[in-house]
């Protein structure tokens, strides 16, 4: 075989590698069922839970946040997020979470809130604080 055959399937299959890893790692929104299932983070969207507490006592410990959700399909549980509160919680009209299942509650490394505007959809984006 040619050189320029052999670095062209080299080629080849390295783009083929990058197209797997970026597809594994893409990841689609699920439900707090499809949560317990698995222990890899996934994104939930759903509406919070306006009847029950919010918890967050920033004299207690300012990196706790605890608040029910309930998913797209209905399903409600407890969220914990390792942050503080974000602004305007309450007024938000969908919730995204990056997180996983622990035990009975999500635990949430990023909270996307995608709160009502008068002209357009504002997103904000809140990661956990990192615990040293």
């Amino acid at each position: 075989m040619k050189k320029s055959s052999i670095v062209g399937i080299i080629i080849i299959a390295v783009a083929i590698a990058m197209i797997i890893s970026i597809y594994t790692d893409s990841s689609t929104y699920a439900s707090f069922t499809d949560a317990t299932k698995t222990e890899a983070e996934i994104h939930v969207v759903g509406q919070l839970n306006k009847e029950k507490t919010l918890y967050y006592d920033p004299v207690q410990n300012a990196n706790y946040f605890a608040f029910y959700m309930k998913d797209n399909e209905g399903t409600e549980c407890k969220v914990v997020f390792n942050g503080s509160k974000p602004q305007d919680f309450e007024r938000s009209e969908q919730i995204v979470l990056t997180g996983k299942m622990v035990g009975k509650e999500f635990h949430a490394t990023k909270i996307l809130m995608k709160c009502p505007s008068k002209y357009n959809e504002d997103q904000v984006e809140i990661k956990a604080a990192s615990v040293s």
